[in-house]
């Protein structure tokens, strides 16, 4: 299995612990930041899909911050 690091802030962080803790209670095993966040990407996330309402401009505007963003993106591996 292939590692990769990655930067959160330590608010993000602190809810991964939070959410860790309650799937932890909830399933009565150990779990970890990575069972989080697949929990996340399986469930709570993909509920939001078609949830959002947007217009053009908005999808266009984001769009373009994320390519500026990938343009300043530097891998740290």
């Amino acid at each position: 299995m292939t590692t990769k690091s990655i930067r959160i802030s330590q608010d993000i962080y602190e809810k991964l612990v939070e959410i860790a803790g309650k799937l932890q209670m909830e399933n009565k095993k150990p779990t970890s930041i990575e069972d989080a966040i697949k929990y996340l990407l399986k469930g709570k996330i993909g509920n939001l899909a078609g949830s959002w309402e947007i217009e053009n401009d908005e999808i266009d505007e984001i769009k373009d911050s994320l390519k500026e963003g990938w343009k300043n993106w530097k891998s740290s591996v």
